[in-house]
């Protein structure tokens, strides 16, 4: 189950571009350890004011892609070629990779690691 979620570097860096979905889990670390744990119901209210780097949301894939395409109008996709995966991003003209990744998962990886760099520009 954890293959969904994001990973927590990612999720920090979203964090800090201002995502603030509600989730279903939320990372925490601990020294050198970090845990994915399902939220109860009150983290949401919670999670408003909590600003430190120790602890953020654990999105879904899926709704990071939806959060890039809603809020900053980028959109991107994996495919297959016959290299291996690749990956594109739209929002003003098309950003293709040159590189080509052994799985679908890291392309995706990729791809979301070039959206957030998009994003901080």
């Amino acid at each position: 189950m954890n293959n969904e979620f994001i990973s927590y570097e990612q999720a920090l860096a979203l964090k800090k571009l201002g995502f603030n979905e509600p989730c279903f889990a939320h990372f925490v670390k601990h020294y050198n350890e970090i845990k994915c744990i399902l939220n109860s119901d009150d983290f949401d209210e919670w999670w408003t004011n909590n600003s430190d780097d120790l602890e953020c949301k654990a999105p879904l894939y899926q709704q990071v892609f939806r959060w890039f395409r809603e809020k900053h109008n980028l959109y991107s996709f994996v495919f297959v070629f016959d290299q291996g995966f690749g990956y594109e991003t739209y929002k003003e003209g098309v950003i293709q990779t040159n590189e080509s990744f052994e799985s679908y998962d890291e392309a995706q990886i990729a791809c979301l690691d070039k959206l957030i760099e998009l994003v901080k520009k």
